[in-house]
C-alpha cells in the first residue's frame, strides 16, 4: 500500500493544487460577481475588490498551474493578512476566532509555492515548472 501511495503522490499533489485553486477562485468570484453565491455585503470595498481580485486571479493561476509559485505566495500572504486583520483580534486560537480556513489556505498555498506546479499544469507544459 505504501508503495502504491508513493507512486501516486504526484497525482495527489496535482489534485490538491487544482482543488485548492478552484476553491480559492470561487471565494473571489463570490465577492466580485456573486457567483456561485453572493459574497459578504457588509465587507469593506477594499476587501471585496482587492481581496476578491487576488482570490479570483491567484486561484485561477494556481488551478491551471500558470506562474504557480508567484500566485501561491501572493495567495498565502493574502490569507495571512486576512487572518491577522480579521480573525486574530477575536482571539488567539483559530478554532475560537473562526480563522481555520484562512490558516489552512495560508499554509496550503505556502506549500504549493515551495513545491511548484507539478504535473497537469501549464508551467509543466511550458517547461517552466521546477518540480
Amino acid at each position: 500500500m505504501a508503495e502504491f501511495m508513493k507512486r501516486r503522490s504526484a497525482h495527489t499533489y496535482a489534485l490538491l493544487r487544482i482543488i485548492a485553486g478552484l476553491l480559492f477562485m470561487s471565494h473571489g468570484l463570490s465577492k466580485l460577481v456573486g457567483f456561485p453565491v453572493p459574497g459578504p455585503s457588509e465587507a469593506p470595498a477594499f476587501v471585496i475588490y482587492v481581496g476578491g481580485t487576488i482570490e479570483m486571479v491567484c486561484g485561477a493561476l494556481v488551478a491551471v498551474g500558470l506562474q504557480t509559485r508567484w500566485a501561491a505566495v501572493i495567495a498565502s500572504a493574502e490569507m495571512a493578512a486576512a487572518y491577522f486583520m480579521v480573525h486574530f483580534p477575536r482571539g488567539f486560537f483559530p478554532i475560537a476566532n473562526g480563522g481555520e480556513l484562512a490558516v489552512l489556505y495560508c499554509f496550503t498555498f505556502l506549500y504549493i509555492s515551495a513545491h511548484g506546479a507539478g504535473m497537469w499544469s501549464a508551467d509543466a507544459a511550458r517547461g517552466t515548472s521546477s518540480s
